[in-house]
């Protein structure tokens, strides 16, 4: 069997910005695959699992048994923590910088993630999360995965990074300008009311006389018992 080794170049994650932050040629194209599928070439062997990746050929995951026709290649094992893939540190950080991206520790060897994982929202008292994908980190780490450092560090991204922030801190302060009128328009507010109530005049005190004519009450009328009755002797 003929192996066809691809040495192309490949474009990786951001395009431009991959070259500019000199990203090995390699790098996108291991991050966009998927692996622990079943080698086409090797399907009646029960060593078919296609956890290998040939550094210098770029062609997709191999199997164990591919390796054979890639001796004199660089090639590394990606293996899985919890549906996701990772790779060892002592195996990645001889061809890549890994620095800034958070390590692991899965079956007593360091380990970092490919790809982001996700998170719906970070858990309460968290005061560090990844740069791209707001996952929880140790406060050390900027990055999730090898994946957020692409994206995290190529300049399209730090360019709109910069104008959130920057967008954020102009939101903020016209929130403070806001609060602070609505804090004076009720100050404001409140002296008018006072104002208006003090030339309101209030309800004068009751004096004796008032009292008496309030309080008296009328007795009940009797009928006289001869009332018009006229008698003659």
């Amino acid at each position: 069997m003929e192996i066809k080794y691809k040495n192309r170049r490949i474009m990786g994650a951001g395009g431009q910005d991959e070259e500019e932050n000199n990203w090995p040629p390699w790098l996108n194209p291991l991050l966009k695959e998927r692996f622990f599928g079943q080698c086409k070439l090797h399907v009646d062997s029960h060593k078919s699992e296609c956890n290998m990746y040939c550094l210098d050929c770029i062609n997709g995951p191999l199997c164990s048994l591919c390796l054979s026709h890639h001796k004199d290649h660089i090639a590394i094992q990606i293996r899985r923590s919890s549906y996701h893939d990772v790779i060892r540190v002592n195996e990645i950080q001889k061809y890549l910088d890994i620095s800034s991206v958070q390590t692991y520790i899965i079956n007593s060897a360091k380990v970092v993630f490919l790809n982001e994982r996700p998170q719906p929202r970070p858990g309460k008292g968290v005061t560090n999360t990844c740069q791209v994908c707001e996952r929880s980190l140790l406060d050390s780490f900027k990055f999730c995965s090898l994946g957020c450092k692409v994206i995290g560090t190529s300049k399209n991204f730090v360019k709109k990074l910069r104008q959130l922030s920057t967008k954020r801190r102009l939101t903020m302060a016209t929130s403070d300008s806001d609060d602070s009128c609505s804090s004076s328009s009720h100050r404001g507010y409140k002296s008018a009311i006072n104002k208006i109530q003090s030339f309101i005049p209030s309800t004068p005190p009751p004096t004796s006389a008032n009292y008496r004519t309030t309080k008296r009450r009328k007795g009940i009328p009797h009928r006289s018992p001869m009332g018009g009755l006229l008698i003659e002797y």
